[in-house]
C-alpha cells in the first residue's frame, strides 16, 4: 500500500506543478515596468492596456486594472503612453511589420498552452501508471516489467521529464516578451515633436508629412553669436533658406542601424541633427578631422559660420535647456531625439554608449548633449541615406538642407579673437569686431529684403574696403 500512495503523491505534485508552473512565467514580464500617480506619489507595477486621449489603463503585476489620468503621471510614463499609443497606431495601419510585441505575446500564450498541454499528458501518464499497476497486482496478480525496475526509479524518470518540459516552456516564453532588442523601428510622434519647438516659434516654423517632420527657419538663433572664436576663417552669419523644400527634415518612422556610423570618421560635412531653435548642429570635429571647440573656431554659444556665411554648432546647445526645459534639445537626422544633461523625466543623465546616448526601458533611444567630446552624437543610432556624391570622412546624409554662398570663402586670420557682435540697429544687419593683439579691426555688413548684402570691412590698420553681393 505503501507503494501505491508514494506513486499517487508523485502524480499529485506534477498535476499541482502544472498550475504554479504557468502562474510563474506569467506573472511578469519584460514589458512591465514602474508607474507612477505623481499626484498620490503611489508607485505599482504593471502592463500599459491601452489609452485614451486623457487616461492610461494599466494591468498590474497582480491581475487588477489601474486607471490614471496621463496628466497625473511621471515625464517617463507619459513617455511611454505616447510610444504606446503610436505603436499601437502603426500595428492598425500595418505600416511598421517590426514591431512584434503582439506577436510575441501570442508566441509566448502559444508555447505555455503547450507545455500545459504536455504536462497534462504527463499527469494522465501517472494516472495511467497507477491504474496498471492495480489491476495487474490484484486481478493478474503479475506484476508489470515496467515497475520491476523500482517505484524510486519510476518517479525519476517522471520528475525528469516534468523538468525538460517546464525548462523547454520557460526558455520559449522568454524569448517572446516584448523590449528594446525586439524592436527595429520606432515611431515619432509629431504633435509630440512639435511641442518641442513652441518657445523658439514663429521664428521656426513646423509642419509634417507621412515620412518626415519639417523644420522651418532662417538660420539665425535669437542668442548672440560670434563671440570668443579664437580661430576665424573671417565667415559672419547671414540667412539661410531652410524652407520650402529646403527645410529640415527628421524622420518620422527611424529604423535603428545593424551598425551605427562613427562620426570619428564620417559625416565631417553637412548637418547631424537640428536645434529645436531651427540651428543645425555638425559634426563635433571639421571637414579636417580637428574638434571644433577644442581649437578655438567655435563661439560662447558652441557655434560659428561655414563657408556659405552659415550659422551652426559643432557643440551641444545646452543653453536652450533655459527655454527648453526637459523637452528635447534637438532632433538628429536620424529620427531620435537629443536632450540635454538630465532624463525626460527630470533625473540625473545616466551612463551613455559609444553613439552618445541610450534607451531605458521599453522607450525609444535618445542621445544626449554633453560638454565634452564628442558633445552630441558618437554615432549614428538609426539608419541613414548618405549622399553618393560624397566619400568618408567627408560625407552627408540626405535629406539635408543645402546652403548658397552669396561671396567668396573667407580665409583664416591668424591671431584674431573676436570681441563682440552687434545689431546694426535694424532686423537687417550686424557689427561684428575682432581684436589682433592690442589693435581692433570690424566687419559691418547688411542686407535688403531683395538678397542684396553690403559689406563694409575695416582691418586692424585702418584700411577700409566695401564690397556688395
Amino acid at each position: 500500500m505503501a507503494k501505491y500512495l508514494m506513486l499517487l503523491l508523485i502524480t499529485v505534485f506534477i498535476h499541482s506543478s502544472v498550475f504554479a508552473h504557468i502562474g510563474g512565467h506569467n506573472a511578469a514580464s519584460s514589458s512591465d515596468k514602474i508607474w507612477e500617480n505623481t499626484r498620490t506619489k503611489e508607485k505599482f507595477r504593471g502592463s500599459f492596456l491601452y489609452a485614451t486621449e486623457k487616461t492610461v489603463f494599466i494591468e498590474t503585476i497582480d491581475g487588477k486594472l489601474q486607471e490614471i489620468p496621463i496628466s497625473l503621471l511621471s515625464e517617463s510614463g507619459k513617455q511611454i503612453v505616447t510610444f504606446e499609443k503610436q505603436r499601437i497606431t502603426s500595428l492598425n495601419q500595418h505600416k511598421f511589420a517590426q514591431f512584434k510585441y503582439k506577436a510575441n505575446n501570442s508566441e509566448a500564450n502559444n508555447t505555455n498552452q503547450q507545455s500545459l498541454t504536455y504536462l497534462y499528458l504527463l499527469l494522465l501518464s501517472g494516472i495511467l501508471v497507477l491504474s496498471i499497476s492495480w489491476i495487474y497486482k490484484r486481478i493478474i496478480h503479475v506484476q508489470p516489467l515496467f515497475l520491476k525496475m523500482g517505484y524510486g526509479t519510476l518517479a525519476i524518470i517522471l520528475f525528469w521529464a516534468y523538468g525538460t518540459a517546464c525548462k523547454k516552456s520557460s526558455a520559449s516564453s522568454n524569448t517572446g516578451t516584448a523590449s528594446n532588442t525586439g524592436i527595429t523601428s520606432f515611431t515619432n510622434n509629431p504633435l509630440s515633436m512639435d511641442s518641442a519647438f513652441n518657445p523658439y516659434k514663429p521664428a521656426v516654423t513646423t509642419s509634417w508629412n507621412s515620412n518626415y517632420f519639417l523644420i522651418a527657419s532662417n538660420g539665425l538663433p535669437s542668442h548672440n553669436m560670434m563671440v570668443g572664436i579664437t580661430a576665424w576663417q573671417q565667415q559672419v552669419p547671414i540667412p539661410q533658406a531652410y524652407t520650402g523644400t529646403n527645410a529640415w527634415s527628421i524622420p518620422l518612422n527611424p529604423s535603428y542601424a545593424t551598425s551605427p556610423l562613427s562620426t570619428k570618421t564620417n559625416l565631417m560635412k553637412g548637418a547631424v541633427a537640428v536645434a529645436v531653435n531651427g540651428i543645425p548642429i555638425f559634426n563635433a570635429l571639421n571637414n579636417r578631422g580637428e574638434d571644433s571647440y577644442a581649437i578655438g573656431e567655435l563661439d560662447q554659444w558652441g557655434g560659428h559660420c561655414g563657408k556659405a556665411d552659415d550659422y551652426h554648432y559643432h557643440a551641444a546647445p545646452l543653453h536652450l535647456q533655459a527655454s527648453s526645459g526637459l523637452k528635447p534639445i534637438a532632433y538628429a537626422l536620424d529620427g531620435f531625439a537629443i536632450y540635454g544633461n538630465k532624463e525626460p523625466d527630470g533625473t540625473s543623465m545616466t551612463s551613455l554608449d559609444t553613439c552618445h546616448g541610450h534607451a531605458i526601458g521599453n522607450a525609444a533611444y535618445h542621445y544626449h548633449g554633453t560638454t565634452n567630446y564628442p558633445y552630441v552624437v558618437g554615432a549614428m543610432k538609426g539608419k541613414l541615406s548618405l549622399d553618393p556624391s560624397t566619400t568618408a570622412p567627408e560625407n552627408q546624409i540626405l535629406p539635408q538642407a543645402f546652403t548658397k554662398p552669396i561671396r567668396p570663402a573667407g580665409t583664416p586670420l591668424s591671431g584674431a579673437s573676436i570681441t563682440a557682435f552687434t545689431s546694426n540697429g535694424t532686423n537687417n544687419g550686424y557689427l561684428l569686431e575682432y581684436m589682433i593683439g592690442t589693435k581692433k579691426g570690424a566687419i559691418q555688413y547688411s542686407w535688403t529684403s531683395a538678397g542684396k548684402y553690403s559689406f563694409t570691412f575695416t582691418d586692424v590698420n585702418g584700411n577700409v574696403s566695401t564690397q556688395t553681393y
